[in-house]
């Protein structure tokens, strides 16, 4: 189901000041990398991406939510050159840290999406994605905040809509009381 409505987004969009070359990887880089057409603004009518375009052939894709610094994604991508990644990191100091480092390793097999993942979610086809990882989402410890944790009933039914029939969810979290929420939604 296509929802086209206000998200509220909680947590932060930045953090420290970038470096020069930070700010350069940027300007320059993520252009080359971005995933485009997702935004509200790009795709009104939320339609769904064309990923064999997007990646340049019919590959498996993977999509990573939260990829924090990217150390994670780079490494799957070097190990895995025929899969097509996506990565969605709202925090720009995250991509900041992910450019310099997915220029230098020169691999095209990312696209990054530097916003909320349920926008991207939204317009991903359906049964598309065969891995999708969430690693260390923030927690929202306090009990007034746990609606805005990411693994909820309604991103889950978005999960259910883009992952392939027998593919993997992998979530990751160091922190007890988000594992039980984790398998409390997943057992309902």
């Amino acid at each position: 189901m296509k929802t086209v409505k206000y998200l509220n987004f909680y947590g932060r969009r930045r953090g420290k000041k970038l470096s020069k070359l930070q700010k350069q990887h940027i300007k320059f880089f993520l252009p080359k990398v971005c995933l485009s057409g997702v935004s509200y603004d790009e795709n009104p009518k939320r339609e769904n991406l064309d990923l064999e375009k997007i990646f340049g052939k019919k590959c498996p894709v993977w999509l990573e939510i939260g990829f924090g610094g990217g150390e994670h994604m780079l490494s799957i991508a070097k190990q895995n050159s025929n899969i097509g990644i996506i990565g969605c990191e709202p925090y720009l100091n995250g991509v900041a840290m992910l450019l310099p480092r997915l220029a230098k390793e020169n691999l095209d097999n990312i696209k990054v999406f530097s916003d909320d993942g349920r926008i991207l979610l939204d317009v991903l086809p359906d049964k598309s994605i065969t891995k999708l990882f969430l690693l260390f989402p923030d927690p929202w410890p306090k009990k007034k905040h746990k609606k805005r944790r990411f693994v909820n009933t309604e991103n889950l039914r978005m999960f259910k809509r883009v992952l392939k029939p027998d593919s993997s969810i992998y979530i990751a979290t160091d922190v007890n009381a988000y594992a039980r929420h984790v398998l409390e939604i997943f057992n309902k």
